[in-house]
């Protein structure tokens, strides 16, 4: 489907979300680049999770609008969705498939042609360093292994916009390598991806933009260098923030108060 590059990657316009009568996500505004790699931080019960499942169509917001790559979620989803890959951090596998049987699954559900599909799923599988466990069920692949492959069936279908819900859990350092350098050659090809994650060392280094979220709304946003303006002004003006981990913990610190 042609991409219209005027329109940013993600537009959300005062998305609003309630459980039980308390908001999870709270007049929440957002506009990611085509191109940008974006990271989505908070604490625990933030909104981040809820917001993101939103993005993806998975939750109705009360509400509120997205669009993603010019493409209004709400009155044509499935424009939006097949530009769109969300791989949450509870994924799910069948057990009793090998990983190529499982891409050509996933690739099918996307009517992606037979000889395109086996072609990507072996580059993806090389890429990501499972092709030695091609003949393997994954109901005995490790975390690591399985969060890999979640990652590759997110990928068949090559989204521009790509969303990650803590996708590093549980990775040893070789294969959160593996999965951070797929993620820069994403966006280093013109693709977009946005990620959440409690590794504040990962956002500090991948991300060219930063959005901090708490109590469902933004509450600071911008480069590293920007957020780090920011956090002078007011309150914080003697602080000296060195690193993304202070000045989240200053951020949200501030609107606890």
């Amino acid at each position: 489907m042609p991409v219209d590059t005027q329109h940013p990657a993600l537009h959300i316009c005062d998305l609003c979300k309630q459980f039980n009568g308390k908001p999870a996500v709270d007049h929440l505004n957002l506009t990611v680049k085509q191109g940008e790699f974006h990271a989505l931080l908070g604490p625990n019960g933030a909104g981040k999770t809820t917001s993101l499942r939103m993005v993806a169509g998975l939750l109705k917001p009360d509400v509120g609008s997205i669009h993603l790559l010019g493409h209004d979620m709400a009155s044509d989803p499935l424009a939006a969705k097949s530009l769109l890959a969300f791989l949450p951090d509870d994924t799910l596998l069948y057990g009793k498939l090998r990983p190529l049987e499982y891409l050509e699954f996933v690739a099918g559900l996307w009517r992606i042609p037979g000889s395109l599909a086996a072609h990507r799923a072996e580059e993806l599988l090389r890429w990501l360093d499972l092709w030695p466990h091609v003949g393997e069920m994954t109901e005995g692949f490790s975390r690591g292994m399985r969060q890999k492959l979640a990652l590759a069936g997110a990928l068949i279908h090559d989204p521009r916009l790509l969303i990650l819900d803590e996708p590093l859990t549980g990775l040893d350092a070789a294969a959160a390598k593996q999965v951070k350098d797929l993620l820069l050659e994403r966006v280093k090809q013109g693709n977009t991806v946005i990620l959440t994650t409690h590794i504040l060392e990962v956002a500090e280094r991948l991300a060219a933009r930063i959005s901090i979220i708490q109590r469902g709304c933004i509450i600071a946003q911008g480069s590293l260098e920007e957020l780090r303006a920011q956090a002078s002004q007011g309150q914080m003006k003697d602080t000296v923030v060195k690193s993304l981990e202070e000045l989240f913990l200053e951020l949200t610190a501030t609107v606890n108060t």
